[in-house]
């Protein structure tokens, strides 16, 4: 059974773009080195943070301080941030880990995606810049730590029955990565002073490639809450100003950890029964249009009261 999705059946044109993160990284420094609000502290922790009545105060390495109103936490699953702040998450772990690579192929991809659904876990192939592919393919832990092991000639042994012959000869091109696959969700997007984003929010199985997605929104959404509190002259660090940016997100964030979790543990199995539900699911979204629109555009990020920045307007 399959599902085919075409941005064809919605107006706003393609469901999305493969951007390396290479680029996305280039981008971001290149902006970040030039404006003249922003410094940037190389190789430098902060150790503490204390909250005040009026702001936060962050101490670097143990000796230097910065004080500022709000401080914002985007620093990844294991948020020290968070963590200083006293905000708990739930987490587990799905035993799985991914194992990433690029690899050249001989056919074009036509700007395509495939997603195939395996016991051990998910296999994407997600077109990139000419006769060239990314591959997020998850293993059980310990099958995919003896596959990482593997010399590139026998890994893409592995590799090619579980991709098919469809875009014909493969060859690795890049460094091969893996990473373990789990769920993280902090209990709270806030505390006094503290925001947190992206990954130190949540942090969600890559089955439906939307966590990056979800971190640019709570920027966006964030960014257009601070600018509309500064504008009427809040203090951007209240807790009545944070309290409209978890309000925004912490219901769309949890939405889609419960999504990727149902999806991954529904598709990463053997069970018959479950089979059985997930073919007839998968031929209703495709025997009816409308459905199979509304979970388009819920993948192309076009759902949900979306920030300004996320629509192309100015904050």
């Amino acid at each position: 059974m399959f599902m085919h999705f075409d941005h064809a059946e919605i107006e706003e044109g393609p469901m999305g773009h493969m951007v390396e993160d290479r680029h996305l990284r280039r981008a971001l420094l290149k902006a970040v080195a030039a404006d003249p609000a922003i410094t940037m502290l190389n190789d430098t922790r902060v150790t503490d943070q204390t909250v005040e009545p009026t702001g936060i105060t962050l101490t670097l390495d143990g000796v230097k301080t910065l004080r500022a109103r709000l401080a914002v936490g985007a620093d990844g699953r294991g948020s020290g941030t968070a963590e200083r702040a006293g905000i708990k998450r739930i987490a587990w772990s799905y035993g799985q880990t991914a194992l990433v690579c690029v690899v050249d192929h001989e056919k074009p991809h036509h700007g395509i995606a495939h997603q195939f659904f395996m016991p051990p876990g998910p296999l994407a192939i997600l077109p990139l810049t000419g006769n060239r592919s990314l591959i997020v393919w998850s293993e059980a832990s310990a099958n995919a730590a003896a596959i990482n092991a593997l010399p590139d000639a026998q890994y893409l042994d592995v590799l090619r029955p579980r991709f098919g012959s469809f875009l014909g000869e493969l060859s690795l091109t890049g460094p091969r990565y893996s990473y373990p696959l789990g769920l993280s969700l902090a209990h709270s997007m806030t505390a006094p002073r503290v925001a947190l984003l992206g990954d130190a929010a949540h942090g969600v199985h890559p089955i439906a490639g939307q966590g990056l997605n979800a971190g640019l929104r709570d920027v966006a959404a964030l960014a257009e809450v601070i600018a509309d509190a500064v504008r009427r002259g809040e203090d951007p660090g209240n807790d009545a100003v944070l309290a409209r940016y978890q309000e925004w997100r912490r219901f769309d964030n949890a939405s889609l950890a419960l999504a990727t979790d149902s999806f991954n543990r529904l598709f990463s199995n053997d069970n018959a029964l479950l089979r059985l539900a997930r073919d007839m699911g998968m031929a209703a979204i495709n025997a009816l249009p409308g459905l199979r629109r509304t979970f388009i555009r819920e993948a192309a990020g076009l759902t949900g009261d979306l920030p300004r920045l996320m629509r192309g307007k100015p904050l």
